[in-house]
């Protein structure tokens, strides 16, 4: 179950443990979409439609959140709906939605602000009823940048740059470096606020609103009204970091960027409570993470210790050893290396404790 939120600030140093299914445990399920529903070409992901269907039958809300400014949630519902995952636009949250509530606290009803971005922000935008405009000459109070696709003219960066040099506020939906597609990995919103940043020689700074910031949290508890909430992401520093700043717990899911090497250097702020293959975690408990009087972590038939500058993993007797859930021993390498690290990073050798798990 949720724990307080200090707590887990101050005490992961070990993946949580829950003797109930997570889709019982938490009334809500605020999912991030590429990597952990559905592959950057659109795609489903393996067992994500049946799990998240089962998770629906059990009770347990389903809401996506996504820092993609660029398509609004009309458009993301009827893709899930596509792939076998009902949703109404109601069931979304993107990024622009957030910003866009951000920018309406700060300035007047009925404000020009100029986008540069996508329909998304334009829509969201209009629903705070605030007015999208294309010009720094068409008097903006606001400068709202997101996501606008690989195709977005290098002209609208300009415009942003105008009218911050002449001191209109900025505003940035997210600053995501990259973003995943079909082809590969693509610049993101955040390369996109860099080049307005160079050209204003660096003086100015956006106001952000997407994962990991605490808008975009704001915004997905307000739109679902969650109050046992459990993200489920693939990052680390947006999903799982956007989790430790709201102070609720999350689930990450290995189908997406972060892989098993990644997640035991996590530093605190990374860390997530539970840790799963994919989606299917929602349906299951999480086994205990036990420490041991010697220093070692237990979990399922692992047994992880730290020693000698490396990550050493080894069968616990007894208890099924090799054939155990690979995960089991991943967990306890999470209790071993968090655990070392502290409030840092871990630097020890996982190499050969990973190739044991085949990860």
């Amino acid at each position: 179950m949720a724990r307080d939120g200090q707590e887990r600030r101050t005490e992961r140093l070990r993946p949580g443990g829950s003797g109930a299914a997570l889709s019982e445990a938490y009334d809500t399920a605020l999912l991030d979409l590429d990597g952990v529903v559905y592959f950057a070409g659109g795609a489903a992901i393996p067992y994500a439609v049946e799990a998240l269907g089962a998770a629906r039958d059990r009770g347990m809300r389903l809401a996506y959140v996504t820092n993609n400014a660029l398509r609004t949630p009309d458009a993301v519902a009827a893709h899930l709906t596509e792939l076998g995952v009902p949703a109404e636009p109601g069931d979304v949250v993107t990024s622009a939605q957030a910003v866009a509530r951000l920018v309406a606290e700060d300035v007047p009803a009925g404000s020009r602000v100029l986008v540069v971005g996508g329909e998304g922000l334009r829509v969201a935008l209009r629903e705070r009823g605030l007015v999208p405009v294309e010009s720094a000459d068409d008097g903006p109070v606001a400068v709202v940048q997101g996501y606008g696709g690989p195709d977005m003219a290098w002209g609208r960066f300009a415009e942003a740059a105008y009218a911050i040099g002449r001191g209109v506020p900025w505003y940035a939906s997210n600053t995501d470096l990259t973003i995943p597609g079909a082809r590969g990995i693509g610049p993101g919103n955040g390369a996109a606020v860099e080049v307005v940043r160079i050209a204003t020689g660096g003086r100015a700074e956006p106001k952000v609103a997407g994962k990991p910031q605490p808008p975009m949290h704001r915004e997905t508890v307000l739109r679902t009204g969650a109050r046992r909430p459990l993200v489920v992401g693939d990052r680390l520093d947006t999903d799982i970091e956007g989790a430790f700043h709201g102070g609720v717990d999350s689930l990450l899911v290995l189908t997406g960027v972060t892989d098993a090497a990644t997640l035991l250097a996590a530093v605190p702020e990374h860390r997530p409570t539970y840790v799963a293959a994919d989606l299917r975690g929602l349906l299951g408990g999480q086994p205990e993470v036990v420490a041991e009087a010697d220093g070692g972590f237990r979990c399922g038939g692992w047994r992880a210790s730290a020693g000698g500058g490396a990550l050493v993993l080894e069968g616990a007797e007894g208890e099924g050893g090799e054939d155990s859930d690979v995960l089991d021993g991943l967990r306890a390498l999470c209790g071993a290396a968090w655990t070392s690290a502290g409030s840092g990073a871990c630097g020890l050798d996982a190499g050969k404790a990973l190739a044991r798990l085949g990860l």
